[in-house]
């Protein structure tokens, strides 16, 4: 008999009410999902990073930031012209985030803010590039969100997602606990492009690691 407590996520058997607060961590199992995501999305961020480039002074948003890892990476990445800023609906996805960014914020290239991608506190045209880890399953409005992305990236800007599940035709099942636990949407190569396509984006790429199941895509803004 199945174990209510647990929940199959595809790859490993969990526990329920941790795996809850993917979606939006809180408390202190919000804590220690974040810090275990940290560790378990290394190795797909290691391999997404590698298919865009950061400059020295890329202004660069990341979407869901959750622990804040990307965060680090990517102020590794710039000198004191770039900027990184993080943006998350979970209170402690931001601490966590400005916690382990600390030494990046006081020297001022690192933000971390608590908003929605749905509405988010930015001027037009203000990012070089704008990234989503395991991210965009929960965004409330796919295409809306996708419009918003759009307008704080500038002028041939870059948007990049990477995601440790990709919608295959006939493969889904093993996902199907996970999708009715956390009400996410786990999207095609296809369904990317033409989302990307209707929204303001041009020159789509995607990259599959078919090992892992793991997906990444980058577009530029027209």
């Amino acid at each position: 008999m199945a174990d209510e407590n647990k929940v199959n996520t595809g790859h490993h058997i969990e526990d329920k009410e941790l795996i809850k607060n993917a979606r939006k961590p809180v408390g202190k199992l919000g804590h220690q999902i974040l810090d275990r995501m940290n560790r378990s999305h290394e190795s797909m961020a290691q391999w997404g990073v590698t298919h865009f480039e950061v400059m020295g002074d890329s202004k660069i948003l990341d979407i869901g930031c959750g622990g804040g890892r990307n965060i680090q990476r990517f102020a590794e990445l710039i000198s004191e012209n770039g900027r990184v800023v993080g943006i998350d609906y979970s209170e402690v996805s931001v601490e966590k985030s400005t916690e382990l960014n600390r030494k990046y914020i006081d020297k001022g290239i690192v933000n971390v803010l608590q908003g929605s991608v749905s509405d988010m506190p930015f001027y037009d045209e203000t990012f070089d590039i704008v990234t989503g880890f395991e991210t965009i399953y929960f965004w409330p409005d796919f295409i809306n969100d996708l419009k918003e992305v759009n307008r704080v990236l500038k002028k041939d800007g870059l948007v990049f997602f990477c995601n440790e599940a990709v919608y295959r035709e006939g493969e889904m099942d093993k996902y199907a606990d996970l999708v009715e636990l956390l009400d996410m949407k786990i999207y095609s190569e296809d369904v990317l492009r033409e989302s990307l396509e209707k929204t303001g984006f041009k020159d789509f790429k995607a990259y599959l690691d078919d090992e892992n199941d793991w997906i990444c895509i980058t577009a530029r803004k027209i």
